[in-house]
């Protein structure tokens, strides 16, 4: 294997740098032209040059930049290399500032001034915004270093002098905080926040600290802090050729299209949208540089100019010094493997050596792999790093080809604002989970409530913090800290506010018993299927065959971890002799129909025919074609059958199908009618099952007993159901996107008839097609109307769910032919069909969707390798609720596929679990909330599988319990008078003291309890006693719980221990008890022994405070049983 820097040197060799470096240096060489470059030969031949002074850039765009970035920073590190980007999201004259943006490009022009940049790059958008003064950029500067002297009340009032604003927790650049000793502050020239802790005067530590966590990462010796410039930008502001020094060389793509892209900025003017949504920066065009002036400085500079010639360019363009290279593009291959080996062979054949720049070495073993397989003579090299675009050196008789582009994948480049974005959008997901007053809340014993607020009390004299819930008829609970495992925010369907329950009416417990029931019924059924499959015999199928591996080869995707897993799950599966019946979840794009094809083709190699059923004719179509093209190569036969075909093929295809010509059939409901007969049917394969009927479902459940079934779903189940289900069904969920994806573009923006004319306008130049949702059906016809005004000859289909199905299922197919541009719809677009062709969609009216109803419509565009756009679209003059502005924040921010979106998506979740249980338990769900629900389903299964279905799962269970001492008291209740609690001078923000009461409350595990303290001590400082002794209450509890003891009472100096009742007749023969009893005769002074109604007690004295009562339970445990 190469270096990525050995590859550099092989192309730019010491005699073209030191020509270069000769020319750059001549003084009458002002213009030189370097022609014949081609993909990422510029990247190296500029890394390699080793100038004395900092140098500057210009791509001709963003995402041109953008690579141009990423590719030096693969050869020399990120240190030297910076990038100024536009200040601004989208086009300036939206006025849209972009924070993280911000902090790129202050963070860039201080590492300039101060000499740590040696190459900066950037676009023409971007340099015609203005930049401070350097010497304005100097006066700003405020420099910490750790060990010196410095007073926080000066650090402070300088902080406010400079424009930042004070709040309890950081997330957004230009803030501070203040909680104790220490102090949080979030430059603009750092990606991440900085955490400053102050010992009386002086810095005794610093640190940066993640966004989302609030935690610290790493230690630093100094830094600086920079305010917000670009408000001095507009009145004292100037072009980066007055910022940089005159003697800077200027590599720029295309010097003509950098003045003339200036100059069409510089006279836009500010987009009415702006003015009428009073969102955004109305003065963002004053921000603007001359574009008379910058063309003149621009002229002063050494100018090398390394992209395509422009013939429009004039005479005045003609060049000082020429440097020729002899290079071309990387061919395209589209994943021809054929191609590929001849192309190599042939280079091979003329003397060529071939390097294969790559990131991974999965993926050159791979292609080695698919060589060998074939039987092809190539060699090449790897090396260990890509670029963005490979090329073919003549001069050198060198290929260098990047992987991503022979396997046809997109390459992404990553800029430090995406840390910074991250952590703003996890801030704002936190805070869609938060809980603030007058939310719905469950407690699990009293029903829905709603939460007023955490309330101090005096216990005997000393402060307490108590939660407050709201009941009917104003009736009031008081929650205590140690029982904030019984409470749950409210997870219904969106929109739909639930019942509040009133206290004593017994109507709450009756609805759970209700639920219970009716989820054993279900869950009975579940278990029954899963425990008759494991008595039944199956076909156990054979080993993966070299075919198998040479299909999972070409894969043109990198499988992600958990689709490398599910295979392996698949592949046992079916190797065993018992059927499969695996359900196998994922969001849109993420992999399930690979999974299938894989598994369709080892059945076929066993001589088995498989079914894939599914709900639609389109969807029909669509899997047919998938599973057509990547099995094209293999001895297999795919076809289907649907309403699209006509009655004579249909004949024919259900006689191959008997007679075994046909490998694998797709296809909706008729598949497994009467008339279909299979000559030997070995797998059965059924997407969206939810979506199919109950007469369906009862043929399937007879089908599934002895044939292998794999089940797929496109709404994720949640990991939380698929504990509760261990053991009633077989799972594999695919949570993780596959690299590589194209982000998607994603604009939140006010509606505006110029934005619908532009986006649809690109899409169609460039031949796609565009979904435009709206949530209402009367509001489609005034769109259809507008559309054709503004776009005459558009060519518009209009779909929703109240048209006859077949005449629905004819304009999808006519649009997926691309008989129209544009489709309007209702959300039926959400759960329809796969269209690479289309990759703008525009939602109008988005403040009126959920969250995952927005990730899904967006999970509609971009499954191609083009670049795609999402528009959510608002009133204009309405103003949004707080949460509908968090969640199209939340989305705008989060433009990758990803797995992270999904923390904040409940009403997925509850879809999910509605899904796999059955449309009725959507209405329990939202009786009882999500998380209650999940408690009671956990219950049932657990109820079933020890109690009516004990046997099937002795064995099981046998492997799980060995060397487990049982506990007999599923939670134990503590009380005492003592002050335990987090201080508001401690933690200032209820509720961020809510949140942590929660996580104590909630925690099962002893380390947890350790990290825990860590990070209050990173967040907040040295833990105060009452702190420190509520946290002691977590491993009393377990404690306590592990030696049977139901409730725990602290009061008085005294701790009281209430045991199960007499009825438990198994603890008090059991060794908790009897270590229990060794201590009562080995302290008799200390301990009493009462007894009232049934239930024993025990009080024991001198124990003044947690850590005594601590000590005493663990040193119980210590002890032998009698």
């Amino acid at each position: 294997m190469t270096t990525l820097q050995e590859a550099c040197s092989t192309f730019a060799s010491g005699a073209r740098s030191d020509a270069l470096r000769k020319l750059i240096a001549d003084p009458k060489a002002r213009r030189i032209r370097l022609e014949g470059l081609e993909g990422s030969a510029p990247a190296m031949l500029f890394a390699s040059l080793g100038l004395k002074r900092p140098a500057l850039i210009v791509a001709d765009d963003a995402d041109t930049a953008g690579y141009m970035y990423h590719d030096l920073c693969q050869i020399l590190g990120q240190e030297g290399v910076a990038i100024l980007t536009s200040a601004y999201k989208r086009d300036i004259r939206y006025g849209q500032i972009d924070p993280p943006s911000q902090i790129l490009r202050t963070e860039t022009l201080d590492a300039y001034s101060s000499g740590k940049a040696r190459w900066i790059v950037s676009w023409p958008e971007a340099l015609a915004e203005k930049v401070p003064a350097p010497e304005r950029l100097e006066e700003a500067r405020l420099s910490l270093k750790s060990g010196t002297k410095a007073s926080m009340s000066d650090t402070v009032a300088k902080l406010r002098e400079e424009g930042f604003r004070q709040t309890d927790y950081v997330y957004e650049p230009g803030q501070f905080a203040v909680r104790g000793s220490i102090l949080d502050i979030y430059s603009f020239s750092h990606e991440l926040p900085y955490r400053v802790d102050f010992f009386d005067d002086e810095i005794d530590s610093i640190r940066t600290f993640n966004v989302e966590t609030q935690l610290s990462e790493r230690r630093l010796k100094e830094i600086t802090v920079i305010p917000a410039l670009a408000d001095d930008g507009k009145a004292n502001g100037m072009s980066l050729f007055d910022f940089i020094d005159p003697g800077t060389p200027v590599f720029v793509q295309s010097a003509a299209w950098l003045a003339s892209r200036v100059k069409a900025v510089c006279s836009e003017t500010i987009s009415e949208a702006v003015l009428i949504a009073d969102e955004g920066d109305p003065d963002a065009m004053g921000n603007l540089v001359d574009p008379d002036a910058f063309d003149a400085r621009l002229g002063g500079f050494k100018t090398i100019e390394y992209g395509v010639s422009d013939p429009a360019a004039g005479p005045q363009a003609i060049p000082d010094a020429r440097m020729e290279f002899d290079c071309s593009p990387q061919a395209l291959y589209h994943k021809n493997f054929n191609l590929i080996a001849d192309s190599f062979a042939d280079f091979l054949a003329k003397g060529y050596r071939i390097l294969i720049l790559s990131d991974s070495a999965r993926q050159t073993d791979r292609l080695r792999d698919i060589f060998a397989d074939r039987g092809d003579d190539v060699r090449f090299t790897p090396v260990d790093r890509t670029l963005h675009q490979g090329f073919i050196d003549h001069a050198s008789n060198t290929c260098f080809f990047t992987d991503h582009q022979i396997f046809d994948r997109f390459h992404k480049y990553n800029l430090k604002s995406d840390r910074a974005r991250s952590g703003k959008l996890a801030l704002s997901l936190k805070e869609l989970n938060q809980i603030e007053t007058g939310d719905y809340i469950v407690h699990i014993d009293h029903g829905v409530g709603r939460f007023a607020g955490l309330v101090r009390t005096d216990v005997n004299g000393r402060p307490q913090e108590m939660i407050k819930l709201l009941y009917q008829n104003d009736d009031i609970i008081l929650v205590s800290i140690h029982s904030l495992h019984k409470l749950s925010k409210y997870r219904g369907k969106e929109g739909v506010p639930p019942k509040v329950n009133k206290l004593g009416s017994g109507a709450w417990n009756r609805l759970k018993e209700r639920t219970k029931t009716r989820v054993k019924d279900i869950a009975r059924d579940l278990i029954r299927l899963y425990a008759a499959r494991r008595e039944q015999k199956g076909h156990a199928f054979a080993p993966d065959s070299y075919m198998q591996h040479e299909l999972e080869a070409s894969f043109i995707y990198e499988d992600t971890p958990d689709q490398i897993k599910a295979t392996q799950a698949i592949k046992a599966d079916m190797e065993s002799d018992k059927p499969m019946d695996r359900l196998v979840c994922g969001d849109v794009g993420f992999g399930k129909t690979e999974l299938a094809v894989r598994a369709a083709f080892k059945a076929a190699a066993d001589g088995k025919q498989t079914a894939v059923l599914v709900p639609t004719t389109v969807l029909a179509m669509q899997h047919h074609r998938t599973f057509a093209d990547r099995l094209r190569d293999l001895p297999v036969r795919v076809d289907f059958i649907s309403r699209a075909r006509k009655p004579k093929e249909v004949k024919q295809i259900l006689a191959d199908l008997e007679a075994g010509k046909i490998d694998i059939l797709v296809g909706t409901h008729k598949i497994i009618g009467k008339g279909v007969k299979f000559k030997d049917l070995g797998l059965l394969v059924i997407d969206e099952e939810q979506k199919f009927g109950v007469a369906v479902k009862e043929k399937l459940k007879q089908m599934k007993v002895n044939v292998d079934t794999l089940t797929m779903s496109a709404t994720p189940i949640p990991r939380t159901l698929q504990f509760s289900l261990m053991g009633a069904r077989d799972l594999s969920s695919l949570n993780t996107p596959p690299a590589n994806r194209q982000p998607i573009q994603t604009t939140v923006a006010p509606f505006d008839d110029d934005l619908l004319k532009e986006a649809i306008g690109f899409e169609l130049s460039r031949n796609g097609q565009v979904f435009i949702v709206s949530n209402r059906i009367e509001s489609l016809i005034e769109l259809e109307n507008r559309l054709r005004s503004l776009i005459p000859g558009i060519r518009v289909a209009v779909g929703h769910g109240q048209m006859p199905p077949e005449k629905l299922e004819k304009t999808i197919i006519d649009f997926a032919d691309h008989d129209y541009d544009v489709l309007l719809s209702t959300t039926i677009v959400e759960n329809g069909i796969d269209m690479p062709n289309v990759n703008t969609i525009i939602v109008n009216n988005a403040q009126n969707f959920g969250l995952s109803e927005l990730h899904q419509l967006r999970g509609r565009v971009g499954r191609s390798s083009r670049k795609a756009f999402c528009y959510l679209l608002v009133p204009p003059a309405l103003p949004l609720s707080p949460v509908a502005r968090r969640r199209l924040q939340a989305i705008e921010s989060f433009s990758d596929l990803g797995s992270g979106i999904h923390i904040a998506m409940q009403d997925l979740d509850i879809r999910g679990a509605g899904n796999l249980l059955g449309a009725e338990q959507s209405g329990f769900i939202a009786d009882l909330g999500y998380e209650t629900y999940r408690k009671i389903l956990k219950e049932s299964v657990t109820e079933l599988k020890t109690e009516e279905f004990a046997d099937a799962f002795d064995e099981v269970g046998a492997d799980s319990a060995a060397g487990q001492e049982e506990e007999f008291t599923a939670d134990c209740t503590v009380e005492s008078d003592l002050e335990l609690r987090l201080p508001p001078a401690y933690v200032p923000q209820e509720s961020e003291r809510i949140s942590l009461y929660q996580t104590l409350d909630n925690m099962e595990l002893p380390e947890q309890i350790e990290t825990f303290r860590e990070n209050l001590r990173d967040r907040f400082g040295e833990i105060p006693h009452t702190t420190e002794e509520l946290i002691r209450i977590v491993p009393l509890r377990m404690s306590a719980r592990r030696l049977g003891i139901e409730r725990l009472l602290l009061k008085g100096g005294r701790m009281y221990l209430y045991f199960v009742g007499d009825a438990n007749k198994a603890y008090y023969q059991s060794k908790a008890f009897g270590r229990i009893l060794t201590y009562l005769q080995l302290n008799p002074k200390r301990c009493q022994i009462r007894e009232a109604n049934g239930k024993r007690s025990f009080l024991v004295g001198e124990v003044p405070g947690v850590a005594e009562a601590l000590a005493i339970l663990q040193g119980i445990e210590a002890l032998p049983s009698s």
